[in-house]
């Protein structure tokens, strides 16, 4: 227990002590105009205050990744502390404070937009597309899990019909992505926001209070079928530690953000959040079973993360405690689909130039997006999604190096960016190379060619470091 009451110390003093430095290092301007402003349409361009944009912000991102992959994440032991405190103070903190504030200097544009100015129009070509097809999988699986576990809540008749929550999912989604952020997003994620924190809060007090067994942190894998840690635990713990999609989300609040000084507080702040969460239900998961990890392992194989959360939440907070941590767990993908489509069509709007405030103009981008949604939630996404993971951590490696490149040509600290994107770069190319959904190649070839290519990437770095510092010569004839 130790392990984990130190866990969730470092990371309040990280959002205290690192999400200063990183505040500082960028340079947050307090008397500069934000885009909320300087942009204001009534529709995307809102100010609100910070607040309420904290809790837009941390349900935006928190979906399911910080419970499910948390809990996943468990199987490979208390190791797993250690990646969620350190990737979120060093990498997801930082990875989501600069996709943030680099959208609010840059007119709230889209990541993809971002990303163009800094590495390049090959580059926002590819991240355009990748993007917008990373929002769509996402929105639509977040359509279809949370109809799922509202179906399987004892509901009888109509109710106890997954398609008829879709249609009502499908329906929020639809009004949450073309009606102004202040109409219905910004009204109801305080109430959302409430019930997760909830969850969370009585699950934590819950393992403390009646000491529960959770295991100190240990640097070897515990994982039943014999996986790696590295680089294995990087990707499955991704939100709660770094994720890239986070960096779509960003975006959307910086939009609304009526001041910089509350960058820190918003985008570092709700991802430290997010680590709790993640470090809250890695604990549960550990320590609940009476057999501990190999508990935990029968569990996820008879009905994967989702059982685990309905076992830990009906056990450790009775039937009434346990129906509102389901619901919690229901909200989160909920308040990660809905802006995700938003975010889709925000990322098209910005790559057409097309002026968001009329309403023609949003249903033109909305209706396509929807269909597109509507149309996979008919196929089977179990192979396609094997692949979201490696995409998400890649998403996130590009971001860190966008954010590097932006910190270099302003002569500031590149290392705070330099360093995770280094480290994530061996993380994906890892992974890629060794997972069975990738190249399935066998370790001996896989971490040293990790290396390599996260060292290639840094000297591509230091290449274009050199080339800024070398001096103008103007040549005579």
């Amino acid at each position: 227990m130790i392990s984990f009451l130190l866990s969730l110390i470092f990371l309040i003093l990280g959002y205290l002590l690192y999400g200063a430095f990183a505040e500082k290092v960028f340079g947050a301007d307090p008397s500069r105009r934000t885009p909320a402003y300087t942009q204001e349409d009534g529709v995307d361009f809102v100010p609100l205050n910070w607040p309420r944009i904290f809790l837009i912000q941390f349900l935006n991102i928190a979906g399911l990744g910080p419970i499910y992959g948390a809990i996943l994440g468990a199987l490979y032991g208390p190791a797993a502390f250690l990646w969620i405190v350190l990737g979120s103070i060093f990498a997801g903190g930082v990875h989501d404070y600069f996709s943030g504030m680099l959208s609010i200097r840059h007119e709230g544009k889209s990541i993809a937009e971002i990303v163009g100015i800094y590495l390049g129009k090959q580059a926002r070509i590819v991240m355009i597309a990748f993007s917008v097809i990373l929002l769509i999988l996402i929105g639509t699986v977040f359509m279809s899990g949370p109809a799922g576990l509202l179906a399987s809540l004892g509901f009888t008749g109509l109710l106890a019909k997954p398609n008829f929550w879709l249609a009502i999912i499908l329906l929020y989604y639809f009004l949450a992505t073309v009606l102004p952020i202040d109409k219905i997003i910004s009204r109801i994620y305080p109430l959302f926001g409430a019930v997760l924190l909830i969850m969370a809060l009585g699950i934590c007090s819950t393992l403390l209070i009646k000491g529960y067994d959770i295991p100190e942190i240990t640097l070897k894998s515990s994982h039943p079928d014999g996986l790696p840690l590295w680089p294995m635990l990087f990707i499955t713990i991704a939100c709660g530690a770094v994720s890239g999609f986070h960096s779509t989300q960003s975006p959307i609040m910086a939009r609304c953000l009526p001041n910089e000084k509350y960058g820190r507080r918003v985008f570092y702040g709700a991802m430290i959040a997010e680590g709790v969460i993640a470090l809250i239900w890695a604990a549960a998961a550990m320590s609940f079973f009476p057999e501990g990890i190999a508990g935990l392992s029968e569990v996820v194989d008879a009905g994967g993360a989702a059982l685990v959360v309905k076992n830990v939440s009906l056990g450790l907070l009775g039937p009434a405690g346990g129906i509102l941590a389901i619901l919690g767990v229901i909200a989160c993908p909920v308040t990660s689909g809905d802006t995700a489509f938003r975010s889709a069509r925000l990322t098209i709007a910005d790559a057409m130039s097309l002026d968001q405030k009329p309403i023609k103009n949003r249903l033109i981008i909305a209706i396509p997006l929807f269909a597109i949604g509507v149309s996979l939630t008919m196929i089977d996404f179990t192979i396609v999604w094997r692949y979201f993971a490696f995409s998400n951590q890649a998403l996130a490696t590009i971001v860190l190096w966008t954010s590097a490149v932006y910190l270099s040509n302003n002569d500031k600290f590149h290392w705070i960016t330099t360093i995770p994107a280094t480290f994530m770069t061996a993380v994906v190319t890892t992974y890629i190379l060794q997972a069975p959904e990738g190249f399935g190649l066998p370790s001996s070839i896989t971490y040293p060619a990790g290396v390599i290519c996260a060292a290639a990437a840094f000297g591509l770095f230091a290449t274009f470091l050199r080339k800024r510092s070398l001096p103008l010569v103007l040549h005579s004839e």
